[in-house]
């Protein structure tokens, strides 16, 4: 297997992207095209002794995109950038699968125009796996729609149940609709008719739809998919990561106040450690872009070497999963229906 990895994408870039690629090909052992300026990606890979890594390639790409880049028109307007150019390998199958984290707005244009979506799916959805009690929780749609329909939801709702199947293992996935309440009638006009739409589904045995569930509930573990429209999941996941942060942040100024909260903070540090475990995003790596023909993968463009190291790790069991074959036929098949 062959991963394209855009070099120079991300804040880190290339130095975090470089390191989690030769960790990544140390442990994974898949071969990994590492995209971008090649002397920049030398210079990194002589500091850390990493030359004559098995399983790195460089391609050299002298571009980069932009943050401020219109990301409609960037990979066409700088088709010798980095991103474009690893696009490019795997819309030609040179390579199988691509990890990036730079512009989202450019790699999801650029995912749709070069990779193009899978057979009979709407709209691909970048769908991040956030923590809840009790496990995890899809979050699709994150950002790349923010006005949808309700066959998009629908399917929305397809893609994100075979995700936590093929890639999670969850036998029978709980589907539920982000809603501003519970009952069946709440909700504007997309999210009444997408509940229907749900619920007709759950009925014919596509899904295991759970209902319409409040944002509050998610993280408590209401479902394990949480379907919504770009739009309230860029919000809904934003809130949480900040969330997440202000907690860590006062649980920090409670335990360094004074001597006697310094020794409780000892006393149950390993407590401490585990709980912080359940928000660390650089084991999850990044979020695929579910409904594309090939393995996308978007890294958050803080990305540090662990955090991309993973997210290649992410690339490569999507591949494997049988992910794409199984979206192609489960969504034909409802849209025949």
């Amino acid at each position: 297997m062959k991963i394209a990895v855009d070099a120079m994408g991300g804040d880190n870039a290339p130095e975090a992207v470089v390191c989690g690629a030769v960790r990544a090909a140390q442990n994974y052992h898949e071969e990994i095209i590492l995209v971008g300026q090649e002397d920049k990606i030398r210079e990194v890979l002589k500091a850390h002794n990493a030359e004559n890594t098995p399983g790195i390639t460089i391609l050299h790409a002298p571009d980069l995109v932009d943050m401020h880049d219109d990301p409609a028109t960037v990979l066409r307007a700088k088709p010798r950038s980095s991103m474009a150019v690893a696009l490019n390998l795997v819309k030609k199958g040179e390579a199988d699968a691509i990890v990036s984290a730079g512009s989202t707005g450019a790699l999801l244009s650029g995912a749709t125009l070069f990779c193009k979506r899978i057979k009979g799916v709407r709209r691909g959805a970048v769908a991040p796996v956030m923590p809840c009690k009790g496990g995890q929780v899809l979050l699709i749609d994150a950002g790349a729609n923010t006005e949808c329909t309700p066959e998009y939801l629908l399917q929305f709702g397809v893609m994100g149940s075979l995700y936590m199947q093929k890639i999670k293992g969850i036998a029978n996935p709980r589907v539920g609709l982000v809603n501003n309440g519970s009952e069946d009638s709440k909700g504007d006009p997309l999210r009444r008719e997408a509940y229907a739409l749900l619920k007709a589904a759950g009925e014919a045995g596509h899904i295991n739809f759970v209902g319409n569930v409040e944002g509050r509930d998610v993280p408590l573990g209401a479902c394990d998919v949480a379907v919504c429209d770009g739009f309230a999941g860029n919000v809904m996941l934003k809130t949480i990561e900040g969330v997440a942060k202000f907690m860590a942040g006062a649980i920090k100024d409670v335990f360094t106040a004074n001597l006697g909260t310094k020794l409780a903070y000892l006393a149950c540090k390993k407590g401490m450690d585990d709980f912080r475990s359940l928000f660390d995003q650089d084991a999850v790596g990044g979020a695929p872009f579910i409904g594309i023909s090939r393995p996308v993968i978007k890294a958050h463009g803080s990305s540090n070497e662990t955090a991309f190291m993973n997210a290649i790790r992410q690339a490569i069991e999507y591949k494997k999963s049988g992910m794409i074959e199984a979206i192609e036929q489960n969504v034909q098949h409802m849209t025949a229906e």
